[in-house]
């Protein structure tokens, strides 16, 4: 577990939606937009080679793989992805890869050369244990070849690239995980390991029907970086305004005293699985004050593409459906800002708590030997007055560099958020 990826950005891509050529060459094009965002990781969505065999949509979904070795050819050759990542690497980004290993399209070219290694339902059938998932079978990990032939896999491409974001990690098994982890260690040391760990009610409906799904506590013996999912229905409810953020913020906390120092939750506002968070937060100052605390977080931050656009479409995984970007609603700045305080000012050894004071107004404080932070966030951005665990004195708001005056542990929250910072003795 590498403590530091908490300090860092990443930065989702759908190569064929994210250019109008939909192509990895394309992508070079925008790689200095995206470093000037403060991003240190990209992640790829699937790149693989699609399967066709009850595929959905008219292009197929990019997590229905017919080939885990081979890319897909609409967005290039291998040849230029390698070109790419080694553009990557030249603007001091890393790169990781999804990998989708709990099944494969129904066409895959493991089905056809290793049917052994397939899950089969009670009717002696290839199957899923998930119904919606109608375009894939799953795979079966009970054989011990399909261990060496994934791991063997995962080896090739981490001559390539700095990590992988492993799809539905919660539902294979720990101990491959432990094993893929130690083997690709020989390839590279520092590879990085981001588990899709699942909702907690989808988790928990899953082990009900017998279906392994494993706790995220576990997972993080062998992922670097978790999803929040555990905790993204109740943020959700607080954004449906069905719940008061103070079951956010006590949830925040309940990670911070249950998973074991130094644990690290990817957070995100949205990703490619859920609605965009103009859908939930419509006006600007809630939104801006949830984009601030999104960065204080403890936890690497994830940048779904758009969001710096405030782009309320979600893309289709199964079509073309190039990303809007609205340079009218452009936040790059904040997020640059925000980002510059991620990694000089936020300290992946503080320890956090949330409060919530009079419903509404997230304060936050991140605390270590060097030095305390405060971060102020309005999240439905209101103006009030707001009680602080601070000294009296005049502070310097990190966001926007503006004075902040505290007078009898009190200070004045405009409607938008601050983050305060001082050093101690």
């Amino acid at each position: 577990m590498n403590p530091k990826l908490e300090n860092q950005i990443i930065y989702s891509i759908y190569v064929r939606n994210h250019t109008k050529e939909g192509t990895f060459q394309s992508i070079e094009k925008d790689l200095d937009r995206i470093r000037s965002l403060g991003v240190d990781i990209l992640w790829f969505l699937p790149i693989h080679l699609i399967g066709n065999k009850g595929k959905k949509g008219s292009l197929g979904c990019p997590y229905s793989i017919q080939d885990y070795r081979k890319v897909n050819p609409d967005y290039g050759t291998l040849e230029d992805f390698k070109h790419l990542v080694n553009e990557i690497h030249k603007r001091n980004m890393k790169c990781i890869i999804d990998v989708v290993y709990n099944h494969t399209s129904r066409d895959s070219k493991l089905l056809k050369e290793h049917p052994d290694y397939f899950y089969k339902n009670e009717k002696n059938e290839f199957g899923n244990k998930i119904d919606d998932w109608s375009d894939v079978y799953d795979l079966d990990y009970n054989n011990r070849s399909l261990w060496d032939y994934q791991i063997e896999t995962l080896k090739q491409w981490a001559g390539i690239v700095d990590g992988f974001r492993c799809d539905v990690a919660s539902f294979v098994p720990l101990a491959f995980w432990k094993e893929a982890v130690k083997q690709v260690k020989t390839i590279n040391p520092d590879c990085i390991w981001l588990a899709e760990s699942v909702h907690a009610g989808f988790g928990q409906e899953a082990r009900k029907k017998g279906i392994y799904s494993e706790y995220d506590v576990n997972l993080f013996e062998a992922f670097d970086i978790e999803y929040e999912y555990d905790i993204r229905e109740t943020f959700e409810m607080v954004l449906e305004g069905k719940w008061d953020c103070t079951n956010y913020a006590n949830a925040l906390n309940f990670q911070e005293n249950f998973y074991p120092y130094p644990y690290n939750k990817m957070r995100f506002l949205e990703n490619h699985d859920t609605k965009r968070i103009i859908e939930y937060v419509k006006e600007e100052g809630p939104l801006i004050n949830h984009t601030a605390l999104l960065y204080f977080l403890k936890g690497s931050t994830l940048l779904n593409a758009g969001q710096e656009f405030v782009a309320d479409h979600t893309p289709s995984l199964f079509e073309k459906d190039v990303i809007e970007r609205n340079t009218n609603k452009d936040i790059s700045g904040l997020l640059a800002r925000l980002s510059e305080i991620k990694h000089n000012v936020l300290s992946y050894d503080d320890f956090f708590e949330a409060k919530v004071y009079d419903s509404d107004i997230m304060v936050c404080t991140r605390e270590n030997k060097q030095a305390k932070k405060v971060g102020i966030f309005s999240l439905k951005g209101n103006a009030k007055d707001v009680f602080v665990d601070l000294e009296n004195g005049v502070y310097i708001n990190e966001i926007d560099q503006q004075p902040v005056f505290v007078v009898s542990n009190t200070l004045h929250c405009d409607g938008w958020p601050m983050i305060l910072s001082k050093r101690k003795e």
